[in-house]
């Protein structure tokens, strides 16, 4: 029998481009999504295969999967500020109660457990670029902590199973990706600027645009977690791309890229939102032999052709449908 793996946030971004990855390798998956913001178009392709399956249930309830498991990776979360700020309960429940289940059924399975945590566990630093020694610069009560805490927590209760119980834990720590299957409307900076120049609305730019963000494609970023998930190594990762670009000079690319004739217009700079991010990628470029591939150009054009082909109705949608006639278990 193969080796065999749970994909929590199956229906994610992140989630679905996983469990192709891991169909592609000929493991047996499972994926696992409640569907609050995941989307289940992004796996449907996958169910006619007989080496995949899927639950529709929550995470942060207790979690049974029969038979043996050899792997979990842990995605299930909330990731955009839109989603995290509308769910905060959710988000602190998926990132402690859900992350305690999981850890809790990798135990009695003995299984290899991947935690997806985040940059924002940097939260607005003070050291530039991050590297995985630095501890971070969080408001734990501001409207953002509810995501940096939840991260934050899931990783402290990844590594006390990882001492207490001898549990063979990993933690990658994802900066900001993007490519295929992202949602448009969901706050985050790359699909908000290409569905306002596709909808032909002008691109908003937060703050004067002096801000920083590195943008890693997502097939770079699925092969560094594929590579984490394999490697002995047991602390935090950083998986990301070290390119590091204004928001302003960004926005000016998206519509260059998109050929229209958009002005950028500027808004007050959200609480807490981080001025610079952009990884140290020493530790997986060592650990892991690990570094991104494909170049911004390259990933943005792919990016744009995915979210130009989709129809009208899903540009503008901005909540999600009811699939669940698709769900088997």
């Amino acid at each position: 029998m193969g080796k065999r793996i749970l994909i929590t946030g199956a229906a994610g971004f992140l989630g679905s481009h996983l469990c192709d990855k891991f169909i592609e390798q000929d493991y047996e998956v499972i994926g696992m999504d409640n569907l609050i913001t995941g989307d289940i178009r992004n796996i449907e392709h996958l169910w006619k295969l007989k080496n995949f399956e899927f639950y529709h249930h929550d995470v942060s309830s207790f979690v049974h999967v029969p038979g043996k498991l050899d792997y979990i990776l842990h995605f299930a979360s909330p990731a955009s500020p839109i989603d995290y700020l509308k769910i905060p309960i959710q988000t602190l429940k998926v990132g402690s109660l859900g992350t305690h289940n999981l850890l809790g059924l990798a135990k009695e399975k003995k299984a290899r457990i991947l935690i997806a945590s985040t940059s924002e566990v940097y939260g607005d630093p003070l050291v530039h670029p991050q590297t995985e020694d630095y501890y971070g610069n969080v408001n734990t009560i501001g409207p953002r902590g509810v995501y940096d805490e939840a991260k934050r927590f899931q990783e402290s209760i990844t590594m006390a199973y990882h001492r207490y119980h001898g549990l063979e834990t990993r933690i990658v720590r994802i900066f900001n990706t993007y490519g295929p299957r992202m949602r448009l409307n969901d706050g985050r900076v790359i699909p908000a600027f290409i569905g306002q120049a596709l909808r032909g609305e002008d691109l908003t730019v937060f703050g004067d645009g002096s801000q920083t963000r590195s943008f890693c494609y997502v097939d770079d970023q699925i092969e560094g977690i594929y590579r984490l998930l394999l490697s002995d190594y047991p602390y935090p990762v950083n998986i990301g791309n070290p390119h590091e670009i204004t928001i302003k000079e960004f926005a000016e690319e998206i519509i260059k890229l998109t050929g229209t004739a958009q002005k950028i217009v500027y808004k007050p700079l959200p609480k807490d939102d981080p001025l610079q991010r952009r990884p140290d990628i020493s530790r997986a470029k060592a650990i892991l032999d690990w570094e991104p591939k494909v170049s911004r150009a390259e990933g943005m054009q792919k990016t744009y052709d995915y979210f130009r082909n989709l129809s009208v109705e899903e540009l503008n949608r901005s909540e999600h449908k009811d699939f669940s006639q698709h769900i088997r278990s």
